[in-house]
């Protein structure tokens, strides 16, 4: 990064990557390893509630599923938990933003363009993440209105157009990332930072989104015939 050396200190592109892939790990690992020293709260009688009313409308949190689907299940836990803790990193980068700016005169090249480029990251990877939890928008004008084993049906049938969106979206993210790897496509920003891992992120996200559209589908398919059978 000579070419940079008079904007003052400007990240290794290396040193950001890095910093994405191992910070969080470092952070779960502290997490757990305290997490025994802690007392377990109980739940609000808020909490609660939202519990409550999340399995009324999605009926799929109340069965635990197979093995297939809990190491699903596992894999999007874990990664809505790593993407989360990049916040911190965006937290931090614009602290030292706006020391620089308003106290030293010397504002950055990089915070803002590396902070947009971790929001579109966090985006593209919590999508697994916010389907285990049932935090999707769900458009419920005739859904809610259905027993519970007629929304587990509709679920069941409407996951055709959700496979088709996510093997779409799997296809053109992975042709998107070839195409920005082999030509080194980088930013149009003086940091010049590289493009090709946010587009690999991409396709990685809809992965993992594919993942947990089959965990959701094999139990609403169990839960389904469990509730036929009057077992649920």
């Amino acid at each position: 990064m000579s070419e940079l050396q008079g904007f003052g200190f400007v990240v290794p592109h290396w040193a950001y990557w890095s910093w994405l892939a191992l910070m969080p790990l470092v952070l779960m690992y502290l997490i757990k390893r305290n997490a025994s020293n802690t007392v377990e709260v109980p739940l609000t009688p808020d909490e609660e509630l939202a519990l409550e009313l999340l399995a009324q409308e999605d009926p799929t949190h109340t069965i635990e599923g197979n093995a297939v689907t809990k190491i699903i299940d596992k894999i999007s836990e874990f990664t809505g938990v790593f993407i989360a803790f990049w916040t911190v990193t965006a937290v931090v980068a614009y602290f030292y933003e706006v020391v620089m700016r308003y106290l030293f005169n010397m504002p950055t090249i990089w915070v803002h363009e590396s902070s947009f480029l971790l929001f579109g990251m966090q985006y593209l990877m919590t999508g697994a993440y916010a389907m285990l939890h049932g935090a999707h928008v769900r458009v419920d004008i005739m859904y809610i209105k259905l027993p519970p084993r007629g929304r587990v049906g509709m679920d069941i049938f409407t996951s055709v157009f959700f496979f088709i969106f996510v093997l779409a979206l799997m296809g053109t993210s992975w042709t998107f990332f070839i195409s920005s790897f082999e030509m080194g496509e980088i930013s149009l920003e003086t940091w010049g930072i590289q493009y090709w891992p946010v587009k690999l992120l991409m396709f990685v996200g809809a992965c993992l989104l594919t993942l947990a559209g089959i965990s959701k589908l094999i139990k609403d398919i169990m839960l389904y015939r469990l509730m036929g059978e009057g077992k649920q």
